[in-house]
């Protein structure tokens, strides 16, 4: 049987482990850390603008079936904040359990706390994945989704410092680009001409540190809205955030909080003193990352050049998803572009034909356009995401923004893409 080796455990790495397993292979993930999801454990949004049309059209070609846990687990559905409709806020302290389990009774072997720092090569292919222990782990087919931040001396270097985030380099070791090891030249996504990377654009506080009142409000209407003092009003973060989709002056003159499990505060950091002058945060403590009075952690420093197949360029059998493959923000970003990595993955070592989705889906159209952009002048600048700023205005202007599952349904079909992800390969 081929043996699809996926080198990390976030949400991309589910995504293609769900999509290869599927067409019919054996599949391993390597995760450093001693839990999946990554990012995932601290986002918790889903469906928001066009987020919600790339999922149904996951679950219309078959590959749904994260977006499904996701769904199972929210604790708010269609909930509007700032510049985003539909939302669903899945729970974060809920969903890592359930992903797992899912992954394990459909067959995905997952080793934890493995991290891989090397790779052995014959000529432009890999043959294995060498692990911190030195021991080896061969396919016929990789796939890199190891993210793009850390290690620690990038948030040193280009952010504020070393955030304590959820990648917990401290304690499970630095990222290791594979891309890189196999001898690619990776892409570093910038903010200006000298500095590097972007900051991710979230916190977490602890839920039951905020006021009774606030509390309640949050449990029950799943986001919250405070008015910043004009003394607190800092714009500056605005152009530091990943996720440019919340780089609008709300974020800026307002405290919003979302309901996740945790309470997601939507900055990429905040004094904690400061934010302890806002009626009902006195005495708020955050969750994570446990520095972000000070920072947050530094992305987009490891971004591997593919084609619009999600093939690694200049390497045989790698391919990629997520962060990894390009400027990317967003958990159902890394999940579509993990299913299409993951499904060509096989195809390549199945020696058949690789598929390039057509633009007329949001999907294939956001793998496309990506990469375009990234041959521009100023692509390295720029962030991607179905949910907001330049794409989610693509996909408006293109036709493709719907929340009308009907219409997505008959997209699908009218494409021969429906139960797609379904189809054995092997």
């Amino acid at each position: 049987m081929i043996r699809v080796v996926i080198i990390g455990g976030g949400w991309a790495g589910c995504g293609a482990a769900v999509a290869a397993r599927k067409a019919g292979a054996e599949v391993i993930i390597i995760e450093k850390t001693d839990m999946l999801l990554g990012c995932g454990l601290l986002g918790g949004i889903m469906r928001n603008n066009g987020r919600f049309t790339a999922a149904e059209e996951a679950i219309e070609m078959g590959g749904g079936e994260l977006f499904e846990i996701a769904d199972k687990t929210a604790r708010h559905v269609n909930i509007d904040f700032p510049g985003h409709k539909h939302a669903t806020l899945y729970d974060v302290t809920k969903i890592e359990p359930q992903i797992r389990r899912f992954l394990k009774e459909i067959g995905v072997e997952i080793k934890f706390i493995k991290r891989a720092v090397d790779v052995e090569m014959k000529k432009n292919t890999i043959k294995g994945i060498i692990l911190d222990d030195g021991k080896k782990i061969s396919g016929d087919v990789f796939i890199e989704t190891t993210g793009s931040s850390g290690p620690m001396g990038n948030c040193l270097k280009y952010g504020n410092g070393c955030g304590m985030c959820i990648q917990r380099c401290p304690a499970f070791g630095p990222r290791v680009s594979i891309s890189q090891k196999a001898g690619v030249n990776d892409l570093v996504g910038k903010r200006a001409p000298d500095l590097y990377g972007a900051m991710s654009g979230s916190c977490e506080i602890n839920k039951d540190s905020l006021s009774d009142d606030l509390r309640k409000k949050l449990d029950d209407e799943g986001v919250i809205v405070l008015k910043l003092p004009e003394e607190l009003i800092n714009r500056e973060k605005l152009s530091m955030k990943v996720c440019q989709q919340y780089a609008l002056n709300e974020y800026a003159e307002n405290i919003v909080l979302l309901d996740t499990g945790h309470v997601k505060l939507m900055s990429p950091y905040f004094n904690l003193e400061d934010l302890r002058k806002i009626d009902g945060l006195e005495n708020v403590m955050y969750e994570g990352p446990y520095a972000a009075s000070r920072g947050n952690s530094i992305r987009y420093m490891s971004m591997a050049p593919r084609d619009n197949f999600m093939k690694v360029v200049g390497v045989e059998n790698l391919f990629c998803a997520g962060e990894k493959s390009g400027p990317f923000v967003g958990h159902t970003e890394a999940i579509v572009t993990g299913l299409v990595a993951g499904h060509n993955a096989v195809r390549k070592a199945a020696n058949k034909d690789l598929i390039q989705l057509p633009l007329s889906t949001a999907i294939g159209d956001i793998v496309y356009y990506v990469n375009q952009e990234l041959k521009k002048t100023d692509g390295l600048y720029k962030r991607f995401t179905f949910a907001g700023s330049i794409y989610f205005e693509r996909m408006k202007q293109l036709g493709l923004y719907t929340i009308d599952k009907k219409q997505i349904s008959e997209r699908i079909h009218k494409e021969g893409l429906t139960g797609f992800f379904e189809k054995k390969v092997l």
